[in-house]
């Protein structure tokens, strides 16, 4: 069965940047270039929280893996800690010296790692939003940051057109990908952590092995890709794309699965749920999008989350 559009949601006022699920599914988050966050709830006649604050457009946001808290980066060069309730507090903190572009937290929720135009990436303590350190060898905006499933790896993307991988405990910059043809501006770490995404202008999606440190796919689209998204089981990967369309890759069998037209202009973002069962994406049309995956019966359970799935096909190039 295609994946299909479960719920539409109306409410920014401006192109939608980011989206990110919470753990149990009750929430989703969004933020836009209107400067706010939304925190829309998937139960049905449960209202929206409008969370204000930031002073220019919110940039990126990611709920913490226990759903308590939702972080958020913006123009304004900082970043937000946000309780997703009815009084929408806020702790904020100036966390770079440019636009902050991606903020994540690691898996245990006890570290944030944030991106900026000021071509650094910082690591922070969540308890008391003390900054830790800084990684500093990108030559322009970094667009991405995110840590691997483990926490020990951070990957980085940036407008200097490479693909940073990161030790945090050593701090060093163990390896630069650099075979993209224009600016990154997303990437991330399969769920197995053994592989990395990265999406750019080159309107391409390459998938590394980051032990051996090779390409091992290669997806070449006809539009600059803005966002990608790992499905839990490992298998697929689902993108936003400045052709308005959002397209999901089979990454055992290497291929294009589905192509969705939903937005109207650039798909800007794109997320699974942390179950796999949903997707949510968001474009410059303001409008949030959340997607019935249905693309596999078996049930998303714990299988899933222990499954340690390999990439099988090696070495291949793919034309959507």
């Amino acid at each position: 069965e295609d994946p299909s559009l479960e719920r539409h949601f109306k409410g920014h006022r401006d192109a939608v940047t980011s989206v990110d699920f919470s753990l149990n599914k009750k929430q989703l988050a969004s933020g836009s270039m209107d400067s706010c966050l939304m925190i829309w709830s998937m139960k049905p006649q449960m209202r929206a929280y409008r969370f204000v604050g930031h002073k220019d457009a919110v940039m990126c946001v990611h709920f913490s893996p226990s759903g308590h808290l939702v972080a958020s980066g913006s123009r304004d060069k900082t970043v937000r800690l946000w309780v997703p309730s009815a009084k929408g507090e806020s702790t904020v903190f100036k966390a770079h010296t440019a636009t902050v572009r991606s903020v994540h937290f690691s898996s245990d929720g006890q570290s944030l790692v944030t991106a900026s135009d000021d071509k650094t990436v910082k690591v922070w303590t969540v308890h008391r939003q003390k900054f830790l350190f800084s990684l500093n060898q990108h030559i322009n905006w970094v667009r991405c940051a995110r840590f691997s499933p483990d926490g020990r790896l951070i990957v980085s993307a940036s407008d200097d057109k490479t693909v940073k991988l990161w030790d945090k405990t050593s701090r060093e910059c163990i390896h630069s990908f650099c075979e993209h043809g224009g600016f990154v501006n997303h990437a991330d770490f399969h769920p197995s952590g053994t592989c990395i995404a990265a999406a750019g202008t080159d309107n391409t999606v390459k998938v590394w092995d980051v032990r051996m440190n090779r390409l091992l796919q290669h997806y070449q689209g006809n539009a600059v890709v803005n966002s990608l998204s790992f499905h839990p089981s490992g298998n697929y990967l689902v993108t936003a794309s400045n052709d308005s369309t959002l397209k999901i890759l089979d990454l055992l069998e290497g291929r294009l699965l589905y192509t969705l037209h939903g937005h109207q202009g650039p798909a800007t973002c794109v997320a699974f749920s942390r179950a796999g069962d949903f997707f949510a994406s968001g474009g410059s049309d303001e409008q949030v999008m959340v997607w019935k995956t249905n693309f596999d019966a078996a049930d998303y359970g714990d299988v899933l989350k222990t499954q340690k799935s390999g990439i099988s096909v090696d070495g291949t190039h793919h034309t959507l």
